[in-house]
């Protein structure tokens, strides 16, 4: 069975966890070029992040700035953080109350098929939000989780957006589960006009446990992924400040970071 390495990055920057993901997939291709060129057979690990981001637009490579609706200035002073990236999808919102996850996985270590993995990734969610009696499916041609496909109340309640480069992916879902849905109003999300966003908690009208949704995503993710996912701690002062940021302090450490 594969091992996958757990780590729960609580709350941090976005910019840090980029940097963090970018440090992981990095590693992992080096090595399978040096198994490569050396004709080695050293096994390449495999990662999962999840994390809280505080509130932060991010335009993938292939995105159009135009559905970004506000200026430097007022992201600035409504708080938010804004950065272009390499993956693939157009803009999104991540915030408090939303589980991001990034899987940095070798594909060769599962299977050599990006769209079965994008289509494992919906079917995880899918699968988490039928335990909340939420029916969560997939719309042809836009990529996530939707609810109420086909009819004019359809809406997206979970993103997904990868990159991979010799089959390792990096970045990944966002769920919104207690999430502030009126950021969602300053963008065209995922590029799509005239479809709303929903979030858990306004399915269900009530606020969810966070740490209970990351427990059965992991579960249903080891599931449809056939493996085990293992946890080693955190080494080092400085991962330990992500646990400090709140949605209630962010605003003041925002304007110390801008």
């Amino acid at each position: 069975m594969k091992r996958i390495q757990l780590q729960d990055l609580g709350v941090q920057e976005y910019g840090e966890t980029w940097k963090y993901q970018e440090q992981l997939f990095d590693a992992i291709i080096q090595l399978k070029r040096k198994n490569k060129k050396d004709h080695l057979a050293i096994e390449t690990p495999n990662h999962f992040l999840f994390v809280e981001h505080p509130h932060v637009y991010t335009l993938g490579k292939s995105g159009d700035l135009n559905n970004l609706l506000l200026n430097e200035k007022q992201l600035e002073e409504k708080g938010i953080s804004f950065h272009k990236i390499n993956r693939g999808g157009d803009i999104t919102y991540h915030g408090f109350g939303q589980i991001v996850g990034y899987p940095i996985l070798d594909l060769d270590n599962f299977f050599n098929d990006i769209h079965k993995y994008m289509r494992f990734l919906e079917e995880t969610m899918i699968q988490v939000l039928a335990e909340y009696g939420i029916k969560g499916v997939r719309s042809k041609g836009e990529t996530g989780v939707w609810l109420d496909v086909g009819t004019p109340f359809a809406r997206k309640i979970c993103a997904l957006g990868v990159r991979s480069s010799r089959w390792v992916t990096m970045h990944g879902f966002a769920l919104n589960v207690n999430t502030n849905l009126g950021y969602f109003d300053h963008i065209i999300p995922c590029g799509i006009r005239g479809k709303a966003v929903t979030s858990m908690e306004v399915e269900l009208g009530r606020k969810l446990d966070m740490e209970e949704v990351k427990g059965k995503i992991a579960t249903h993710f080891a599931t449809i992924f056939e493996a085990e996912f293992f946890k080693e701690k955190t080494k080092g002062k400085g991962k330990e400040k992500v646990y400090e940021i709140t949605e209630e302090n962010y605003k003041d450490r925002f304007n110390l970071l801008v």
